[in-house]
């Protein structure tokens, strides 16, 4: 929620005044809402919560809720605004699933909204605190993690045998004189804090008792810092929601999902019923958007004795194999890693396990290539933003017929991917978009000179398409690994267990 000054103008100057030089052995004391981010409303973030733990009911539960926490905040009293958020978003949560979106969702929109003046301060301190009137629960992961505080003061919220009950502890919300408060029980009356920095007059209690004190003033055009000057790269994050969900939005997304899955079970009938050749043009039809580039190789031709070319692809969603297949118009098989058996049920093509044994899966996919051309995508899992991660060197050793192709997609409403959630709606969200697209681009085969058959080693080979995917696409390389995104989002290493064989024709896969 965000609160107008309603008086004069604050009597702290502003914080483009404040100089960042030197600041190296002192302690900087700032809000959040307002201050630290460009936002001054915290209505999106008890939002994702609301979705990402509770679901569509819980995100509704706290949109019929947000008027009265409207009119509570603004003409009755702050903290019960914000009281009755806390109460509609946590009430009855596990603290564990609280704690996961926090460390896993949040940190990507909270990245996306850092004001840069007030950022330049902060990060010129050598102690860092935030003081703010949101659980603390909620913001800790990504202020100690991606902004480097040392100290975070938020709101408690209430917990019984691992819930949450809605309800605040210890010295309520932190708004006005309860700031304060805490800022002299955490820093003494001795030993002030150098500067203070808020953006709205209930923080003038707790800016009062630093040496010096900044205004952030409330300007929505200010552009947040951007991406490259981060302090922390996001690498990999987790959620169902593309966009931060502002009240319209949130509205928009509740009425949409009803209407968005019955055309996703339109989309995935299409693309698992229909015959691969008309599997392209039913998805324009049907308002998925597939775009092609670059020169195809022809199908093997067995009566020659040619074995299968090898697609080694990018890794951004469980259907690239499938947008794989609707451009070259014949279903390719993929091996993969791990899949949901509904994932498994529905899809067009024949996906092979791969056992994470290097002979087990080097004799399996040498057998594969025998019958035709291959897909594979070495990444072993998906990454969201512009990065690769590492390439498993496993296929270069195979053979020599590699062709990179570099799959992008684009999603406006839901993310077709998930580290923590049931995999097995992760094609159905990405078919919930209004109006999704992707984009395969083959590029040229990779030349004898630079195969593992000229004497190149598996790893050289492997890096190489890596680089030339990444240029194609302007992304990034990366070394991370599958086991780095899972310990990052889940707090597991990815690793799936080892379930009972399906029919041998149509082994279960990722």
């Amino acid at each position: 929620m965000s609160k107008p000054n309603l008086h004069s103008p604050p009597a702290f100057p502003a914080v483009d005044q404040c100089t960042s030089i030197g600041r190296e052995k002192e302690t900087v004391v700032a809000d959040m809402d307002g201050t630290l981010l460009i936002g001054r409303s915290s209505f999106p973030y008890f939002a994702l919560i609301a979705f990402e733990v509770g679901g569509i009911l819980r995100l509704l539960l706290l949109l019929l809720c947000s008027p009265l926490a409207g009119v509570l905040y603004y003409f009755i009293s702050e903290p019960a605004g914000i009281q009755v958020l806390i109460f509609a978003t946590f009430v009855g949560m596990k603290v564990s699933d609280i704690e996961s979106v926090a460390r896993a969702v949040l940190p990507k929109f909270y990245a996306g909204d850092l004001h840069p003046e007030a950022w330049r301060v902060f990060s010129s301190c050598g102690k860092r605190c935030v003081l703010t009137a949101n659980p603390r629960i909620m913001v800790e992961a990504f202020l100690k993690d991606f902004l480097g505080a040392d100290l975070v003061l938020g709101t408690e919220v209430h917990t019984y045998k691992g819930r949450a009950t809605g309800l605040v502890s210890g010295g309520g919300v932190l708004v006005g004189e309860s700031k304060a408060e805490a800022l002299r029980k955490a820093f003494g009356e001795t030993h002030p804090p150098e500067i203070g920095i808020g953006d709205r007059e209930t923080d003038y209690p707790f800016m009062s008792l630093c040496k010096e004190s900044y205004i952030v003033p409330a300007k929505p055009e200010v552009e947040a810092v951007s991406h490259d000057k981060l302090p922390k790269p996001i690498v990999f994050h987790d959620g169902r929601l593309v966009q931060k969900p502002s009240p319209l939005m949130a509205l928009l997304t509740i009425l949409w999902i009803p209407v968005g899955f019955l055309l996703a079970c339109l989309r995935v009938a299409a693309g698992a019923l229909l015959p691969m050749p008309l599997v392209y043009y039913a998805f324009w039809a049907l308002g998925v958007r597939v775009y092609i580039k670059g020169n195809p190789p022809p199908p093997a031709k067995k009566s020659t004795g040619q074995s299968g070319v090898l697609f080694i692809c990018s890794h951004r969603t469980l259907l690239d194999p499938i947008f794989l297949s609707a451009a070259l118009g014949r279903p390719i098989p993929a091996v993969t890693y791990s899949l949901s058996r509904l994932s498994e049920f529905i899809s067009p093509i024949k996906t092979v396990r791969l056992s994470r044994d290097r002979a087990t899966d080097a004799a399996m996919i040498k057998k594969l290539l025998e019958s035709g051309d291959l897909a594979i995508c070495p990444e072993g899992t998906t990454c969201r933003e512009p990065f690769l991660l590492r390439f498993s060197a496993l296929f270069a050793e195979l053979t020599d017929e590699l062709v990179p192709v570099a799959m992008a997609n684009r999603m406006s409403m839901f993310h077709g991917t998930t580290a923590r959630g049931w995999k097995g709606m992760d094609p159905f969200y990405f078919f919930m978009n209004p109006s999704p697209a992707y984009e395969v681009n083959f590029l040229n085969k990779l030349p004898n000179k630079l195969t593992c058959g000229a004497g190149k080693s598996s790893h050289d080979v492997a890096n190489y398409i890596q680089r030339i995917i990444a240029a194609s696409l302007s992304y990034e390389c990366t070394s991370f690994t599958r086991k780095d995104k899972y310990r990052a989002l889940a707090g597991n290493d990815g690793t799936v267990v080892e379930k009972p064989k399906l029919d041998a024709n149509k082994v279960m896969g990722c």
